[in-house]
């Protein structure tokens, strides 16, 4: 069949259309983004002759095309999707396709899976690539480079330097949002327009980091939470990572510029000796018609039907880090025990410091064992008195980290993950254990499987606190070991919950550091940063669950002044800022007044009644010009109940806000408006509210879900740091 009779594969899901032409060396995408319909044959084929551009004045003598695979032998002067070479030799890689298999493809609407082989007669590898439309309409790819068995140049390796996925953008996708942040301010969003070169982002730390770009989201001018058109990558790994978008002059065939990005390797991290293979990372793109919270619907609708998702309510916990630190005495925790009871909290997990010789931070990681002069009789007394108080006891490791003051650092140094010349520099007082060497992983799995079945351990607060500098793993000579150790990371994990039916992982990594879809394939919910002061929280997990659904989000009551920032904020702000995502407690409880646990108790209560609207509802952010101020929402699935939290940080120039429109309501429904008070109302420092507002406050009004969603209501003015919950029960 010539490249002519070859009719383009069109996979449709969730309002999406992505169209895959087969014709030439390699395939491209025709069109990705709003759904296109049932397009017969002939409607396929005239997409793909309408996609042929013209040929210019110093330009190449056939039309330029941006290929699934771009390289230098279709005329893309941007970065290779493959780069490498084989002893500083075949260095151009031309893959021509052999092989291509579809499945699920049709206008059902189902999405579908476009399987690919290439070999390539210069590098001599075997090239495959699987491009996926899920069912929520993400876009799915993954690369495997494979060399043959066979091969005249056997004895020498073919050195990978990278492997790359693009997908095309338009020309109307002219601004780019993206994140940085650091320690305690993790996803801080940055925008700027698109350019011609290259904006690239690339994470070096050996894991995402509290700077990672997270989500590179490119859009038409101002989009917003609501509004707009926008594209999105993520790369679903937690070692380093490429994150770029691409303007060139020319453009990229018919389109404007590329989104993408892959696994950033190390110099001679990858090196393919015959019958050795590479695969990368997936990669996940998305596309929305309906601004950023329509990014979220598909991100959050594919992490919801894993198979390996929670399902059962999530647990409120409370944990000891910023209650106790290593001051852990069994008759205080005991009495914290209590009081987590007494508020309603289901979960009790005891964080860092349990361990041998563990009385500060600078000692004992790697030494896994009990320590018997803080707990002569072990854990048994705390873990048994959790679960007699009705909770389940979890427990607080970082299994990647070791100190060099350790039993397990004196007797096995070449565990240490650093040159053989000496372990460097300290990071947190820390190095890094290497998970590549078998003796240290089968220690660490016996070591923390054993503290499981020994203590019915129901859930891993998970750490990794420093950056993976100078990563080599003295084992295997000094090589380079970041994507190997992430992947060890991975094995570890899974066959802690093969062993441990049931067992819960959090992953936290200084608070946010570890954040993405790799690690949330293995884990049950994220540490989005270690501040809990409020105030910063509000934009952290709004922009934490630009990616997650909030449900594996833990947001945590924490003190006053926060432990971070020292910042005094009201119980009824830190009370709202822990309501939409999964609960938890870190608080002195010992020390509250009875007004503190009264309210808590309430809180807790709400929180739990509100939790299976936060398991399947639609997170919404209404778009508001005031940044000091932002209305956030969770909607059940059947948008018979709402909760909206109308949050403000600091003072602003305007006195009023002016109408707000209430994003995600059934606009054919009236809804009864209560404002939530059972744990504290936040300060209004206006002389009498407004008519709609007190009707609120009295737990009388009601509104049409027209008014509240397309004409908006004036919100009442907040003192800065105070926040007001509503919830809204459709009629």
């Amino acid at each position: 069949m010539s490249d002519d009779d070859m009719t383009p594969v069109h996979f449709r899901a969730a309002g999406v259309s992505l169209v895959i032409g087969l014709d030439g060396p390699v395939p491209s995408v025709l069109h990705w983004g709003a759904d296109l319909g049932g397009l017969s044959e002939a409607g396929l084929r005239a997409l793909r002759l309408s996609s042929g551009v013209e040929l210019t004045n110093n330009g190449p003598d056939v039309s330029r095309r941006l290929t699934l695979l771009p390289l230098e032998r279709d005329m893309w002067s941007g970065t290779p999707a493959i780069s490498g070479h084989l002893g500083g030799r075949r260095t151009s890689a031309r893959p021509v396709m052999v092989d291509a298999s579809v499945t699920s493809a049709g206008p059902s609407g189902s999405g579908g899976v476009l399987e690919t082989r290439f070999a390539d007669e210069v590098t001599g590898l075997e090239l495959s690539l699987r491009i996926a439309l899920t069912p929520q309409g993400l876009v799915q790819t993954q690369h495997r480079v494979h060399r043959p068995g066979e091969d005249a140049d056997g004895e020498i390796p073919y050195d990978l330097a990278s492997l790359t996925s693009f997908l095309p953008l338009p020309p109307r996708a002219g601004e780019i949002l993206d994140f940085t942040g650091r320690w305690s301010r993790e996803r801080q969003p940055q925008r700027l327009p698109v350019v011609d070169g290259s904006h690239h982002r690339q994470v070096r730390r050996g894991k995402p980091g509290a700077d990672s770009p997270f989500v590179t989201v490119v859009g038409t001018a101002g989009f917003g939470n609501r509004t707009g058109e926008v594209w999105a990558y993520h790369l679903a790994w937690s070692g380093d990572s490429d994150w770029r978008v691409e303007r060139l002059a020319e453009g990229a065939g018919d389109s404007s510029a590329v989104i993408g990005g892959g696994e950033a390797l190390r110099p001679g991290e990858i090196r393919l000796l015959p019958g050795e293979s590479y695969v990368s990372p997936e990669a996940f793109f998305a596309w929305s018609g309906e601004g950023l919270d329509g990014i979220s619907d598909r991100f959050h609708d594919y992490l919801r039907a894993r198979p390996s998702h929670p399902r059962r309510p999530r647990p409120v916990l409370v944990n000891t880090w910023e209650a106790v630190y290593f001051d852990h005495d069994l008759t205080r925790l005991k009495a914290l025990v209590d009081k987590a009871a007494e508020v309603g909290a289901e979960r009790f997990v005891l964080d860092d410091g349990w361990f041998l010789g563990r009385r500060d931070d600078g000692t004992s990681l790697g030494d896994w064992q009990v320590d018997p002069q803080v707990w002569p009789q072990g854990l048994a007394p705390l873990a048994d008195h959790v679960r007699e108080r009705g909770l389940e006891f979890g427990l607080w490791f970082e299994p990647e980290m070791v100190s060099l003051d350790s039993v397990v650092a004196r007797e096995h140094p070449e565990w240490i993950l650093a040159p053989s010349q000496g372990a460097g520099t300290s990071m947190r007082q820390q190095y890094l254990l290497d998970l590549t060497n078998a003796d240290a992983f089968a220690y660490l799995l016996e070591a923390i499987s054993g503290l499981v079945a020994q203590y019915r351990v129901a859930y891993l607060k998970w750490d990794h606190n420093r950056d993976l500098h100078e990563a080599v793993s003295r084992t295997h000579g000094d090589a380079p070991a970041v994507s190997a150790q992430t992947h060890a990371t991975y094995r570890l994990m899974d066959v802690l919950r093969e062993r441990h039916s049931g067992l819960e992982i959090e992953s936290c990594s200084s608070g946010g550091g570890r954040v993405d879809l790799g690690v949330l394939a293995r884990t049950d919910r994220v540490w989005a940063s270690d501040c809990i002061d409020p105030v910063e929280r509000i934009m952290t997990d709004r922009w934490t669950t630009l990616l997650l659904p909030p449900e594996l989000v833990g947001v945590h009551v924490g003190s006053s002044p926060a432990h971070t920032t020292s910042r005094r904020t009201d119980t009824a702000l830190r009370f709202a800022g822990a309501l939409i995502g999964h609960t938890g407690v870190e608080w002195d409880l010992t020390s509250r007044t009875a007004e503190e646990l009264a309210e808590l108790t309430a809180f807790v209560e709400f929180a739990k009644s509100l939790r299976p609207v936060v398991a399947r509802g639609r997170l919404v952010n209404a778009d508001i010009p005031d940044p000091a101020t932002t209305l956030r929402g969770i909607v059940d699935s059947d948008r018979s109940r709402a909760v909206f939290v109308w949050a403000r940080t600091v003072t602003s120039p305007s006195i009023l806000s002016g109408q707000v429109r209430f994003p995600g309501l059934d606009t054919t429904r009236d809804y009864a408006v209560r404002v939530v008070g059972e744990f504290g109302l936040p300060s209004f420092p206006g002389r009498a509210q407004s008519a709609w507002m007190q009707a609120a406050l009295d737990g009388s009004l009601v509104l049409p879900g027209a008014v509240l969603a397309t004409a908006g209501v004036p919100m009442p003015t907040l003192a800065a740091q105070q926040a007001l919950v509503l919830e809204l029960t459709a009629r």
